[in-house]
């Protein structure tokens, strides 16, 4: 999802059942991720790109265990953008999940938009 101007929505993002708020846009700042914590107990990471869009993936890193791809680097490829893992390096597609490195490895991506 990609933002207007306006910083004083709030982020939300869908889980299976429900949209659920994550913060205020204004606490983003671009090419920096967020951890979050889902009613589950799930961890996501929320980035707002330099472009103003807003992406949410796991934030568990599938080659370590580790929960920190929040704080991984941004970038892009061929116009896709990803974050890699700040321990492993392992590039994941911001919109999809898909690791760019290993086909057969994938965090859960989640939809997200603004809300007043």
């Amino acid at each position: 999802m990609t933002i207007a101007p306006e910083r004083t929505a709030r982020i939300e993002l869908r889980t299976a059942e429900e949209w659920f708020p994550v913060c205020d846009l204004a606490l983003l700042t671009p090419g920096r991720g967020v951890a979050a914590l889902l009613p589950d107990g799930r961890q996501v990471a929320v980035f707002l790109d330099r472009t103003g869009t807003v992406y949410a993936v796991g934030n568990r890193d599938p080659f370590t265990g580790a929960y920190v791809l929040s704080r991984g680097l941004l970038g892009a490829v061929d116009g896709a953008p990803y974050v890699a893992s700040p321990l492993l390096k392992q590039r994941f597609d911001l919109a999809t999940g898909a690791c760019l490195d290993d086909d057969e490895v994938a965090v859960p991506a989640y939809e997200t938009r603004l809300a007043p």
